[in-house]
């Protein structure tokens, strides 16, 4: 793109900067609109299952409900609690919002279509998902209100026991990808599954990582059944209870950019991302964004399947999942397939 922008004549430096500009707007605009309409077919979802409509008022076929409750929300008042920490209690929902945003810069919609092309690129997604957790601390702290206090700490918790089981996880996708960089894992997908299929998920040995990977980023993305911070039997509204307004939806884009970015990881990791799910030449004609698109929304249809239908956690049994099952299993998967490749591939 810095080479579009050489050809009007601006200087290398300011080519770069327009560039970079466009980049990063290309994924964030795009996306605020993907998560307005992933806000709908949520509902839609949870509509069908309860056998109810779902939005089926504003616009066609109920499309526009979600800019209607975008609108709604943007005309409200703010409202600052007189005893909270005003600065940090207006700071929470830009970190929260900013970090899930910031993630996406590595992510490949496409051979090459990528904000930024690191070598590093697993790692800076472990590191910036683990980020957002400060938001929610600190907009439990900042309220000066026991019930957010409360689900500040659960989400603390959580976060930190699932991020443990995912880094190895991701350890034991590198191991076989032999890289960190987003795209050179994809590649060494092609062809993995019987010589045609492409996808981690075809491995015996990597199958049951993707299962605890979509079972961890629910739980990691706070998403129903694992929803303990936003429980509103015992939390009111959770982390969010004194929040209105833009700093309410600020929390809500976020929750939401923050569950696309896992399904685009579930896409990635094990899926082929941008690759057709099997090796045959037609389905080439098919753009890589669209498939990359594709399996995404899968995941997120799943998300929002299993939100309809399996019942909350009891927290003990949010903890005991995540320490006692999860993490033995993966730390037992890296001895596995550490121990597998050195004996086929390095042996």
């Amino acid at each position: 793109m810095t080479e579009f922008f050489l050809s009007f004549g601006m200087s290398y430096e300011l080519a770069w900067f327009t560039a970079t500009i466009a980049g990063i707007l290309l994924i964030a605009l795009p996306l605020m609109l993907a998560v307005a309409m992933v806000i709908y077919v949520d509902r839609k979802v949870l509509g069908a299952v309860m056998m109810r409509r779902g939005p089926n008022v504003v616009g066609p076929f109920g499309l526009l409900q979600s800019f209607a409750d975008g609108l709604k929300v943007f005309l409200q008042e703010t409202i600052i609690p007189s005893a909270s920490n005003k600065v940090l209690f207006l700071l929470a929902p830009i970190i929260t919002f900013t970090v899930a945003l910031a993630a996406w810069a590595v992510i490949p919609f496409n051979s090459g279509a990528v904000l930024a092309d690191i070598n590093v690129g697993l790692l800076y997604v472990l590191a910036i998902s683990s980020l957002g957790v400060y938001g929610v601390v600190i907009a439990g702290w900042a309220s000066n209100s026991k019930y957010p206090f409360f689900s500040a700490m659960r989400a603390a918790a959580q976060m930190i026991s699932y991020e443990v089981s995912i880094g190895f996880i991701l350890v034991c996708v590198v191991l076989w990808a032999g890289s960190f960089n987003m795209n050179d894992i994809i590649e060494a997908q092609r062809g993995h599954g019987l010589g045609f299929v492409n996808g981690f998920y075809f491995n015996p040995l990597m199958f049951p990582l993707f299962v605890m990977f979509l079972i961890s980023a629910m739980a990691e993305t706070a998403r129903a059944p694992f929803d303990l911070t936003e429980a509103e039997s015992e939390l009111v509204a959770g982390y969010q209870t004194e929040y209105s307004s833009m700093s309410f939806a600020l929390f809500w884009l976020g929750e939401y950019a923050n569950i696309l970015l896992m399904c685009a990881l579930c896409a990635i990791l094990f899926f082929g991302g941008w690759l057709p799910p099997v090796e045959w030449e037609p389905l080439y004609m098919v753009p890589g964004w669209i498939w990359f698109l594709s399996k995404t929304f899968f995941f997120f249809l799943i998300f929002s399947w299993t939100w309809a239908t399996v019942p909350r956690y009891r927290y003990d049994q949010l903890m005991r999942l995540g320490w006692k099952v999860f993490l033995p299993m993966s730390l037992m998967f890296v001895f596995l397939i550490s121990g597998y490749l050195m004996l086929t591939r390095y042996g």
